[in-house]
C-alpha cells in the first residue's frame, strides 16, 4: 500500500464538508445566522451600516427554521466558501440582484458583481444583492463583499435527493439541456463568510424581515416625494433659476432641482467646489432657490481631481489606481471620511444643499479601478467594488442626519443592507418596459429604483414614461443631456401635468406607505408576488397567475394596483387578484379575481383599487406641504365593503419622528342606516398637518 502524501491530505482537508459542525444561531425573531471560515474584515451589511430593528422584528409572527438543516451544506473548498441549500419542485426564486428582464431566477447562473447594467440579466448590475426569496416562504442572504456565483437550481449532483428523470434525447421530445435541479449552490471566493436564513409564511414576510434586519426602510422628506428636474450639465445659476420660473409659468410641480456636473470647478474627476463663472455666489443661489420653495441636489462622483483642495489631504488614503485621473479614497478608513465631511459641509451642507446624486460607483471595468488595485486599508479591489456605493451612501446620509435633516438622492451602485439609506437607484440604460421590471424586482432586494424620463421619440412615449415615473419612488425628469422639459411635447402637456399633479395629490397615501416601509419593512412599491396569501388567487384560478402576466404590473402601497401602458399599445391585460377591484378614476367595478383586457386611452395610467380601500389625498399643489402648513384631506372610498386606512404624518423634514414626533390616524368608513360614513381618530394631533374637517368621497355608487 502506497503511503498517503501530504499534498493529498491537504487537498482532502480543504475539500471536507463542515456542514456537520455548522450551527444556525437565532439572531432575531425568524432569522438565523451561520459562519464559516474567517470572514472578510468588512461585509455588505457592515458597509451599509445595517442596524437591525429588533422591536419591529419581534412584532412579526414567530417562525421555526424554514429549511431542513441536514440538507444544507456549508464547506470550504480550495480556499473558497461553498453553500448548498435544498430546493423542492415548484419553488420559485426571486431576488439575487436588480434585474431588468427576468423575475423568477430559478434555473439561472448569476455572477453577482457591481457593474453598470449591460443589457443582460447575468448578475452584473447596479445592485447585485446576494439575497433570494423562495415562494416556499424563506430567504437566504450571503453577507460577503465578493463576486459571488449563484447556481440557482442549475447543477445536478450525483448524490441529489431528487435527480431528474433520465431521458433519451434521440427519442424523447421532452429532453432538456438543463434538467431539473434540487439545490441552490453558491460559491464565495473568500476565506470565510456569514449567511442568514429568514423565515416567513409568505414572501412578503420574508422581505419584511430582511428589510428590518437591514435597518428598516427609509422615510424620505416630503419634498423628496415631489417632482424633480435634473438640468443640463453646463447650466449656470441664472439658467437654473430661469428654469424654476418656467415651471411656475407652466403651473407644473417642482420640489427639487438636480444640478449636474457643471457646478464643479472640474468634473470627471471632481473637485466638489463650485465653478466661479457659472456659480459666483453658491450660497445666494441656494437661498434664491429656497425662496421659490425649491431645493438643490448636487451631482458628484467620489473621485478626487488633482486640482481639488482635497487632493493633497486625501492622497495618502487613496487606492493605487485612478478613475479618469482622479484618486479613489479608501472609505473603509475614518480619515478620508472626516476630510470629505469637512469639505462637503463647508461647500454644500452649510449653505443649504439638500442632497446628492452619486454617479459612477458601479462600473464599467474599462474605466473603474481594476481588480489588481490596492488600497491603504488592505481592502481588496474586489471587496471595494462591491461596497463602494454602499459606503458613499452611508457616509453622505450620516452628514445629513447629524444636521437633523432628511435627504433623498440618487445612486448608481448599491448592495445588500441598503433599505435604510436615502437613495434611489438609476442608470443609463433606457428601456421603458425593462425599467418597470427593475421597479418590480427592486422590491425583493431592499432597494428603490426610478424609471426616470430623459427623452422620447414621440408625444405618446413621452406621456407613457411620465405616467410611469410619477408612480415610482422618485418622480424624475433627467434632462442633463437632452434639455427636455415636462412640456417638451406641447400636445400632451396637459396630460403630463395631470399625472404629476396626481402624484402630488397622493402624498398622504404614498407617505404612509413609506412609513410602513420604515416601521414594518413593507416595500412601498412592490411585486404582485408579495401580496399577502389572502390576496392571492384561489387554486382554481391559478392558471392565470403566471409571471409573464404579472410582468408589467405592481402595487403602490397596500391598495393601488398600477398597470403602466407602453408606446404603441392601445390595450393590455391586467391580472386582478382575488376580491373585487375598482377603477381608480371612476370607482366602477373592474373585475374580481380575473384577467381583464383594458383599453384606457392615452390620457391616464391604468390604476385599480381593491374593495373597501381608502385613499387619502390632498388638493393639487405644485410643491409638497411645508411643516407649518395644514392642508385639507379628501379621503376616497372604493367598493362595497367597509374599510380603514392608517395615515402617517410628521414634520416631513427632520428625524424628530425617531423621538416620537409623529402621528398615526385611523381613517374608517362604515355603513349606518344604509349610508356610508367616514371617521378619523388621531393619536398625536401635535404632529398632524391636516385640517380637522375631512372630505369623504364615496367613489362606488350603489346600484
Amino acid at each position: 500500500m502506497k503511503p498517503i502524501s501530504l499534498s493529498f491530505l491537504i487537498l482532502l482537508f480543504s475539500a471536507m464538508t463542515l456542514s456537520a459542525q455548522t450551527e444556525w444561531t437565532a439572531v432575531a425573531n425568524g432569522i438565523w445566522k451561520t459562519r464559516i471560515g474567517t470572514p472578510q474584515k468588512i461585509s455588505l451589511l457592515q458597509a451599509a451600516g445595517a442596524n437591525p430593528v429588533l422591536p419591529a422584528l419581534a412584532k412579526l409572527p414567530e417562525r421555526t427554521f424554514p429549511l431542513q438543516q441536514d440538507k444544507i451544506q456549508v464547506s470550504m473548498v480550495n480556499g473558497k466558501c461553498y453553500f448548498r441549500f435544498p430546493l423542492k419542485k415548484g419553488e420559485e426564486l426571486y431576488g439575487l440582484g436588480l434585474h431588468f428582464k427576468t423575475y423568477n431566477q430559478r434555473g439561472r447562473i448569476l455572477n453577482l458583481h457591481v457593474d453598470h447594467y449591460g443589457g443582460t440579466d447575468n448578475g452584473r448590475t447596479h445592485a447585485p444583492v446576494p439575497f433570494y426569496i423562495s415562494s416556499a416562504g424563506y430567504g437566504v442572504l450571503i453577507d460577503a463583499a465578493a463576486y459571488i456565483t449563484v447556481y440557482a437550481g442549475t447543477a445536478i449532483r450525483v448524490d441529489a435527493d431528487e435527480p431528474p428523470p433520465l431521458k433519451d434525447r434521440n427519442t424523447d421530445k421532452d429532453w432538456q439541456a438543463q434538467p431539473y435541479s434540487d439545490a441552490v449552490e453558491i460559491l464565495v471566493p473568500a476565506e470565510g463568510a456569514e449567511a442568514y436564513v429568514f423565515a416567513g409564511a409568505t414572501m412578503l414576510e420574508v422581505v419584511q424581515r430582511y428589510n428590518l434586519f437591514s435597518g428598516g426602510g427609509y422615510l424620505p422628506p416630503k419634498w423628496g416625494l415631489g417632482f424633480t428636474q435634473r438640468v443640463p450639465t453646463l447650466y449656470s445659476d441664472k439658467d437654473i433659476l430661469q428654469e424654476v420660473a418656467e415651471f411656475a409659468e407652466h403651473d407644473f410641480p417642482l420640489d427639487f432641482i438636480g444640478v449636474e456636473p457643471g457646478w464643479h470647478s472640474m468634473a470627471y474627476p471632481c473637485t466638489f467646489e463650485w465653478d466661479k463663472t457659472r456659480f459666483p455666489d453658491p450660497a445666494g443661489f441656494i437661498q434664491k432657490l429656497g425662496q421659490a420653495g425649491v431645493r438643490a441636489n448636487l451631482w458628484m462622483n467620489p473621485y478626487v481631481s488633482p486640482t481639488a483642495k482635497l487632493y493633497p489631504k486625501i492622497k495618502p488614503y487613496a487606492g493605487s489606481h485612478t478613475v479618469w485621473n482622479g484618486i479613489v479614497p479608501d472609505f473603509t478608513l475614518a480619515e478620508p471620511i472626516a476630510l470629505f465631511k469637512n469639505h462637503f459641509q463647508e461647500n454644500h451642507l452649510d449653505i443649504g444643499v439638500s442632497g446628492y446624486k452619486i454617479d459612477e460607483v458601479d462600473g464599467f471595468d474599462s474605466w473603474l479601478w481594476p481588480d489588481v488595485a490596492t488600497f491603504p486599508s488592505g481592502t481588496t479591489a474586489e471587496e471595494m467594488r462591491q461596497i463602494y456605493g454602499l459606503m458613499v451612501q452611508k457616509m453622505t446620509a450620516d452628514w445629513f442626519k447629524e444636521k437633523n435633516q432628511r435627504t433623498y438622492g440618487l445612486v448608481r451602485g448599491s448592495n445588500a443592507g441598503a433599505s435604510a439609506l436615502p437613495y434611489v437607484i438609476y442608470n443609463d440604460y433606457y428601456s421603458h418596459k425593462d425599467f418597470i421590471t427593475a421597479l418590480i424586482n427592486s422590491s425583493f432586494i431592499g432597494v428603490l429604483w426610478t424609471p426616470e424620463v430623459r427623452a422620447s421619440k414621440s408625444a405618446e412615449e413621452w406621456l407613457r414614461r411620465m405616467q410611469s415615473v410619477c408612480f415610482s419612488p422618485m418622480a424624475m425628469l433627467n434632462a442633463w443631456s437632452s434639455g427636455t422639459k415636462p412640456w417638451s411635447f406641447p400636445e400632451v402637456e396637459d396630460e403630463v401635468r395631470a399625472v404629476a399633479q396626481l402624484r402630488m395629490q397622493l402624498l398622504p397615501y404614498i407617505y404612509s406607505a413609506f412609513a410602513r416601509y420604515k416601521d414594518e419593512g413593507i416595500p412601498p412599491f412592490r411585486a404582485m408576488q408579495l401580496l399577502d396569501e389572502l390576496e392571492r388567487p384561489s387554486a382554481e384560478a391559478a392558471t392565470y397567475y403566471k409571471p409573464k402576466d404579472l410582468q408589467y404590473q405592481y402595487m403602490m402601497g397596500e391598495s393601488i394596483l398600477v398597470a403602466p401602458m407602453f408606446t404603441g399599445d392601445s390595450t393590455r391585460t391586467v391580472v386582478l387578484p382575488s376580491g373585487k377591484w375598482y377603477d381608480f378614476y371612476t370607482g366602477e367595478l373592474a373585475g374580481e379575481g380575473e384577467v381583464i383586457t383594458i383599453k384606457p386611452g392615452l390620457d391616464k395610467i391604468p390604476l385599480f383599487v381593491k374593495d373597501g380601500a381608502l385613499i387619502p389625498m390632498i388638493a393639487s399643489q405644485n410643491q409638497m406641504p411645508r411643516s407649518d402648513e395644514k392642508v385639507a384631506l379628501n379621503v376616497r372610498h372604493y367598493g362595497t365593503n367597509a374599510g380603514q386606512f392608517k395615515l402617517y404624518d410628521d414634520d416631513g423634514l427632520s428625524f424628530d419622528h425617531e423621538q416620537g414626533a409623529f402621528s398615526w390616524s385611523t381613517l374608517k368608513v362604515s355603513q349606518k342606516a344604509g349610508q356610508w360614513q367616514g371617521s378619523i381618530t388621531t393619536d398625536n394631533k401635535a404632529f398632524f398637518h391636516y385640517k380637522e374637517e375631512v372630505k369623504w368621497t364615496f367613489m362606488t355608487k350603489n346600484k
